[in-house]
């Protein structure tokens, strides 16, 4: 298991590098232009900035997140193959810096979904959090006339430039059924995948969050059996996944463990995180420990370890603890917390296995 830290970049993230360079283990950044537009080239100049800005600390860049998907491509629409073309290109730039995966997902509008940003925990600490009941009564309609009136607004996982198109945008998804989105998924891939087997830069796709079906639009990366189709849709160990344990554990029906052992051999990038479930649907995020939430954590990296795992993994979200001033969900203290947590149960796995092969001989 190679830890990475996820980092938003100078300027744009208040965890300076030489604070993530502390935490023991982490030898990467996880990393994006966050500033680019989905469907535009990334330019070697910029890629390269980032990659002299690393080594400063003896990071490597070698997992990217995300190079976003165009809504042209999702849709389907004539124009995506300028949009692919310009994809493709950037897997050729990012290959010049050693880059090894780059995690994106298919989630159209939008990507992850909170309704409150700091909801406090029983501790003090705040941490992201999803009432069900809300969304489903919520009209994203509506959100267009807030931002008429308000420039500032802003959705927990929504990005911005989105919002100003957001009627559309649903508009455009109004005769975009799975099956659709599907077909245009393959349709991506197909064109991708041999560029990615190419430069040697494995795709992997991030499920959706939370992992069902949002203001109606379809969402399809939500579940083992939608994983196997994605696998076998095009059969390479190029095409992979960005297994998020927090996504997929807002429904307590998908059997994180069990996937690792299935999927393991294409799963080139983990997310290993722990949420609460009531059982009104509603979901928060918790400290790494599995006792504090749903997900069973020491069970998840038991089976990363049993199946020999050397791919990226990181602790994605952590709560707001000593009154970090962060951004929502990514603040230093937990996510080192979380870092450490899990070389613990990583270590005494390897120390166990390290005994038992001492007793057999």
């Amino acid at each position: 298991m190679r830890m990475v830290f996820r980092w938003y970049g100078e300027g744009n993230d208040p965890i300076p590098p030489r604070h993530i360079k502390q935490i023991p283990g982490v030898e990467g950044i996880v990393w994006a232009l966050h500033d680019l537009p989905a469907g535009e080239v990334w330019p070697v100049e910029r890629i390269r900035e980032v990659k002299k800005h690393a080594d400063q600390y003896g990071f490597h860049i070698e997992v990217v997140e995300s190079v976003n998907i165009h809504e042209d491509i999702k849709q389907g629409l004539p124009t995506r193959d300028r949009y692919i073309e310009n994809y493709k290109q950037t897997i050729r730039n990012l290959a010049q810096v050693g880059v090894k995966v780059i995690c994106y997902n298919f989630m159209p509008v939008f990507d992850w979904v909170r309704t409150d940003l700091y909801k406090e925990l029983e501790d003090g600490s705040t941490a992201l959090f999803y009432e069900k009941a809300k969304v489903d009564n919520m009209d994203p309609m509506e959100l267009v006339s807030k931002i008429a009136g308000n420039p500032n607004f802003t959705m927990p996982g929504w990005e911005p430039e989105r919002l100003k198109y957001l009627s559309k945008l649903f508009e455009a998804y109004k005769g975009i059924d799975e099956e659709k989105l599907w077909e245009n998924l393959q349709y991506f891939l197909e064109q991708i995948i041999p560029v990615a087997e190419d430069y040697d830069i494995k795709m992997a796709i991030h499920p959706d969050d939370p992992p069902w079906s949002i203001f109606g639009l379809p969402r399809i990366m939500t579940s083992a059996d939608n994983f196997r189709r994605l696998l076998k849709m095009v059969d390479s160990p190029y095409n992979g996944l960005t297994l998020c344990s927090g996504s997929l554990g807002a429904n307590p029906a998908n059997n994180i463990p069990a996937m690792v052992r299935e999927f393991g051999d294409r799963i080139p990038f983990a997310h290993i995180r722990n949420v609460r479930v009531y059982e009104n649907g509603d979901f928060i995020e918790t400290s790494h420990r599995a006792q504090d939430g749903t997900v069973d954590i020491c069970e998840i990296v038991r089976a990363y370890h049993e199946i020999g795992f050397k791919g990226y993994a990181r602790p994605d979200h952590g709560r707001h603890i000593f009154d970090e001033a962060c951004r929502p969900g990514y603040g230093l203290y937990d996510r080192a917390l979380g870092i450490m947590y899990l070389w613990g149960i990583w270590d005494s796995l390897e120390r166990s296995r390290r005994e038992e092969a001492h007793v057999i001989d």
